[in-house]
């Protein structure tokens, strides 16, 4: 691992000195500024993460960013890219309705993964797994209570995996 010099003039060292001991603010910002300031100290990184009882790449990271971007990058967590949604509404659409349709042949009932399957070679989307089929029909509850859906049998009238295991987290149908 390259090692990134961090030396502090009097006034960065007095403000991080200042955000660890005054008022309120976040966990990890606290926690990134006792870095920095053990940094600035000359500890070595093994040292850093034993004091302050964190991960030693956890010290490398904000070491890498204060001298890369400056103390104010490395004292506030790195903005994600915000993750574009796989479903729109047609897509969930095109599931509900293949959800409510007949079951494919030497089948009674569709299954989580036969759906994710299904929209697959049906090409309405590139890749999908069962479990992101199961979140969105868990949000489309009166659909599950057609009974081309895969149920247990019984009274009970959970929705189940296609391997038998019961998905938990849905809701018994109406």
């Amino acid at each position: 691992m390259k090692h990134y010099i961090i030396n502090l003039t009097k006034d960065e060292r007095e403000e991080l000195v200042r955000l660890t001991t005054t008022g309120r603010r976040s966990a990890l910002k606290m926690q990134h500024a006792r870095i920095l300031l053990k940094t600035d100290e000359g500890l070595l990184d093994e040292e850093i993460a034993e004091h302050l009882d964190i991960n030693v790449r956890t010290v490398e990271r904000v070491r890498k960013r204060c001298a890369l971007e400056g103390i104010a990058a490395a004292l506030s967590p790195k903005k994600r890219p915000l993750k574009v949604p796989k479903f729109d509404g047609e897509i969930e659409a095109r599931l509900v309705q293949l959800a409510c349709s007949e079951a494919p042949n030497g089948r009674q009932r569709w299954t989580l993964r036969l759906l994710a399957d299904k929209l697959v070679e049906l090409e309405v989307v590139e890749s999908i797994s069962h479990e992101t089929v199961r979140q969105h029909l868990k949000k489309r509850v009166k659909t599950l209570a057609n009974p081309t859906v895969l149920h247990s049998t019984g009274t009970e009238r959970r929705v189940r995996c296609g391997d038998g295991r019961g998905t938990r987290s849905l809701p018994a149908t109406v």
